[in-house]
């Protein structure tokens, strides 16, 4: 049997903390994921990262590998027997253990299968792994709320037990008011275990939409205005995620102006709000006319934007 080192799997040291270790797995999981990663052993990697969090995530578990680690200075792919005394104080695991049993996909299930005859196996029955995924929604959908349908790779021990991948359809209620970076807990939708399935954490995306740009829960929208709008004022219609609203343009506004929508940014408690930026647009001089009234301008206006500067 091989020893397999899950710190250097993970990334931490062996006095990284509870927090340090779930963020490093989070964080490694989404790289490796095989729905958005591109590499080519990803579905392998993802299954050694999902092993090692089993393990080091898990404080009973994580006690009696580190014990495990005291016994001997073991290196990765190191082969090894543990010695004769291993699991004092966990119920007797290695007395009077045999030779290794054969590799496996999990080391330390292969090892407490092998290993101090199968005493207490049973007490290390533990819920499959989370599993992470993202998911992108459009701004609009965290106004209003919405249902969507996405697949997912989960690994699931087939009749003869050995871990297969399976494709999973599932229908996703996206909450009003959620946000990007949020996590959406599916239970019972992760990867399989002898103690029942794990969870499923979906990452919220939004599309990516030129327009609108987000700070927390407030909601910045460039809104183009028309020069004679901008110096006469004008009531417009402008479009936003909850629908279409009318606004007053106050006369002489600059290139810029913010608007604030209070209350009409992402729903919550508080909700955020809505700013809309004023982008002044200047119709195109192509037709004799345009030209015209340009110049009529620049000779009767006598305006010059840099006076002063």
């Amino acid at each position: 049997m091989e020893y397999k080192d899950y710190y250097q799997a993970l990334g931490v040291p062996k006095t990284a903390s509870e927090d340090d270790i779930k963020k490093a797995y989070r964080k490694l999981v989404r790289k490796y994921h095989p729905d958005v990663s591109k590499e080519a052993d990803a579905q392998a990697k993802t299954q050694e990262l999902n092993e090692a969090y089993g393990v080091l995530g898990d404080a009973e578990k994580r006690a009696a590998y580190d014990e495990l680690g005291k016994k001997g200075h073991y290196q990765a792919g190191q082969q090894f027997r543990p010695p004769p005394d291993w699991g004092n104080g966990f119920g007797g695991f290695g007395a009077g253990a045999g030779a290794g049993g054969p590799a496996g996909t999990d080391f330390f299930a292969d090892l407490f299968a092998n290993f101090g005859g199968g005493r207490r196996r049973s007490s290390f029955q533990t819920k499959g792994e989370d599993s992470h995924a993202s998911i992108a929604i459009d701004l609009a959908d965290s106004y209003q709320g919405a249902t969507r349908t996405i697949n997912v790779r989960i690994q699931e021990p087939d009749n003869m037990g050995r871990l297969v991948t399976r494709e999973r359809t599932l229908n996703v209620n996206i909450p009003k008011g959620v946000m990007a970076g949020q996590q959406l807990r599916l239970s019972g939708q992760g990867q399989a275990g002898s103690a029942g399935p794990g969870d499923l954490y979906l990452e919220i995306q939004f599309n990516p939409e030129p327009r609108y740009r987000l700070d927390g829960r407030d909601v910045f929208e460039t809104v183009p205005l028309a020069p004679w709008e901008a110096a006469l004022g004008a009531d417009i219609e402008v479009p936003t995620p909850s629908g279409k609203v009318t606004v007053t343009v106050p006369a002489g506004s600059q290139n810029g102006r913010k608007l604030r929508l209070k209350g009409r940014g992402i729903p919550g408690n508080p909700a955020g709000d809505l700013y809309l930026l004023m982008e002044l647009v200047l119709p195109p001089a192509t037709s004799a006319r345009a030209r015209e009234l340009y110049e009529t301008m620049a000779r009767e206006l006598a305006f010059n934007p840099r006076a002063g500067g």
